[in-house]
């Protein structure tokens, strides 16, 4: 009855982790979950303010597929004055979310057969949609002495003639990592000699980097505009998760191609949702909103890396940017539970954790990376705290 389509997709692993948190906590169990992607902060008053203004002003119906055409322009203004990208309003496509523009956009250039390579670790559902879209992934495996960044050499390596997209996230989900410009430059120079391939450069975290300002490989390298997609959306950097507003800004055959995908799946985004995300690229509240969350996110970094470092045989580098820890926990693979059952992998570490220590955090496993697990610092300071204390009780009961 179920299509071998959806019996060869798996289960996103972070929902799973989720989920598992949320019926313990509904049955009265003490559980702290640093495996959240979203950010602790409510949607910035201004722009609800703005979303109830229009449902007041009767602004129920649907909009036209693309988008608003006031958003598509909003986005158009906001990617030349803060990235200095020239886009025109035909070329942006708002989707569901930043998910779906992902997802829209695999389905919009691959191929039965065609190879989408993938650095690790990477985003849970990066693979998931390029077999969505009949392709074939290909895991580049990164290092953590490298803070999990693809290298030219490694590019180079795996680019066959069968390539057709290189995914690239910045600042990374899971490691919140940043490619630098100069790192940039030089996986360009090596996609200069392969005019097959596209970049799809995920940037939803661009507006949560701390030690630099976010660079997309677009600056750096403007003659890739014919095959570049470059994703966005909301979420991260308002706090409008549930909102559920993305978009694309590509070239003109692909941004057509993504609409009329769309326009058969699910049509534009909720309407007032846009009109909220319009305010929120318009108004000029937000960047002291934006800097708010920023501040509070580096401080909870500068606290969270430093304590995990303390912990005996746990390595973790400090990331650039996003709200995540992706430390090294190879020591503790082969370790065994006081009961004697072996912890073989970082699903079985995270695991043990959540059934005997309360604590939701998400495998390596998960993204591609054994050696690693995630954890988001997108909470309180005493939710932090507390998660630290039961991660280092759990590494420190294994044997």
């Amino acid at each position: 009855m179920i299509s071998k389509r959806a019996q060869s997709l798996a289960p996103s692993e972070t929902m799973k982790i989720s989920g598992i948190a949320k019926e313990m906590q509904q049955a009265g169990k003490s559980v702290i979950s640093l495996s959240q992607g979203e950010p602790d902060f409510k949607t910035p008053q201004h722009i609800c303010e703005a979303a109830k203004k229009a449902i007041d002003d009767g602004q129920h119906g649907y909009t036209i597929n693309a988008g608003r055409t006031e958003l598509r322009e909003a986005i158009v203004n906001k990617l030349k004055r803060e990235n200095e990208l020239d886009f025109t309003p035909a070329q942006i496509v708002v989707s569901n979310g930043a998910k779906q523009s992902v997802g829209f956009s695999l389905l919009a250039v691959v191929d039965e057969g065609d190879e989408v390579l993938i650095p690790a670790p990477y985003w849970v559902s990066y693979p998931e949609m390029t077999k969505l879209a009949g392709g074939v992934p290909v895991i580049v495996r990164t290092s953590f002495e490298n803070d999990y960044k693809l290298t030219p050499e490694q590019l180079e390596k795996h680019i066959t003639n069968k390539t057709k997209v290189l995914i690239l996230c910045s600042p990374s989900n899971p490691t919140g990592s940043c490619y630098s410009a100069d790192e940039l430059r030089a996986l360009a120079e090596v996609l200069k000699k392969h005019p097959h391939v596209l970049v799809l450069s995920d940037e939803i975290y661009e507006y949560i980097v701390f030690d630099a300002k976010h660079t997309s490989m677009l600056q750096v390298a403007p003659w890739l505009k014919d095959r570049f997609i470059l994703v966005n959306g909301f979420s991260k950097g308002f706090a409008m998760t549930g909102w559920r507003v993305g978009y694309i800004a590509a070239p003109d055959s692909v941004a057509s191609a993504v609409s009329k995908i769309q326009s058969q799946e699910t049509s534009a985004p909720s309407t007032i949702s846009q009109i909220a995300g319009e305010f929120a690229y318009n108004s000029d509240k937000s960047p002291a909103v934006i800097a708010h969350m920023l501040n509070a996110f580096k401080e909870r970094r500068d606290y969270f890396i430093a304590a995990l470092n303390e912990i005996d045989n746990v390595k973790c580098f400090i990331p650039g940017g996003a709200f995540y820890a992706f430390p090294n926990i190879s020591a503790y693979l082969g370790t065994k539970t006081p009961d004697g059952t072996e912890i073989k992998t970082s699903t079985d570490l995270c695991m043990y954790l959540i059934e005997h220590h309360g604590l939701a955090i998400v495998p390596g496993d998960a993204f591609g990376e054994p050696d690693g697990v995630r954890l988001s610092y997108s909470a309180s300071m005493d939710t932090l705290k507390e998660g630290l204390k039961r991660f280092k009780a759990g590494l420190e009961s294994l044997s």
